[in-house]
């Protein structure tokens, strides 16, 4: 008899960032009042779920927008480096259509396949296989959620649907606090899934780019 088992794979709600800094891995970046509401949209959005697992990103952000899900679940949040936000050499910097065409920026654009400035796609796409599986045990048979971030979660999606692994940035199907939802057939993926349960939140800024 097969055993389905479903990884929900959580983007954390948006984060009070009023300066447009590239966080990245920085710490002290916390959800907005917005944010937060976002947060409380997914642990709806996952009423009726049969939650076994709950992982999250040790960043503040991610950690934060996996507490209604440890409150509406009763379960403990196991924190793992390998959803951690992708690392990026402009982590810091105020990025700005202007501050691309400085010399110091553009010298570390030259290999979008790679990237050139920040953690190699493959590398990505190898940690969070790995942290998928280790999830996929815990809730075998049942479902669980990992919170992270856009590009990893992307990476895994890209990589579960045999899609090459660059891509324009403007371009992922990763909201905020979206859920891209992998559907295992015992360790055979059946399908992926995309649901964005915050999407009445989005407004009219931008939502997708972003950590």
């Amino acid at each position: 008899m097969t055993t389905t088992t479903v990884v929900h794979l959580l983007r954390h709600g948006e984060v009070y960032n009023p300066e447009k800094v590239l966080y990245g891995r920085l710490p002290d970046y916390h959800l907005s009042d917005r944010g937060l509401r976002m947060a409380e949209m997914a642990s709806d959005w996952f009423e009726g779920h049969d939650i076994a697992a709950l992982y999250s990103s040790p960043l503040d952000r991610t950690q934060e927008t996996s507490v209604p899900l440890q409150k509406a679940f009763d379960l403990p949040v196991t924190l793992d480096d390998r959803l951690v936000e992708a690392a990026n050499k402009f982590e810091g910097m105020s990025l700005s259509s202007k501050s691309v065409r400085d010399p110091q920026v553009l010298k570390r654009l030259y290999n979008p396949f790679r990237p050139s400035w920040g953690e190699p796609y493959q590398d990505i796409v190898n940690r969070m296989v790995e942290v998928i599986k280790v999830v996929r045990r815990a809730a075998w048979g049942r479902e669980a959620v990992c919170v992270s971030h856009q590009l990893p979660i992307w990476m895994a999606r890209r990589a579960a649907e045999g899609r090459h692994l660059w891509h324009r940035p403007d371009l992922r199907e990763c909201n905020l606090a979206s859920v891209t939802s992998l559907t295992f057939a015992d360790q055979r993926l059946a399908s992926v899934s995309y649901a964005e349960p915050a999407a009445v939140l989005y407004g009219d800024g931008p939502s997708v780019p972003g950590a």
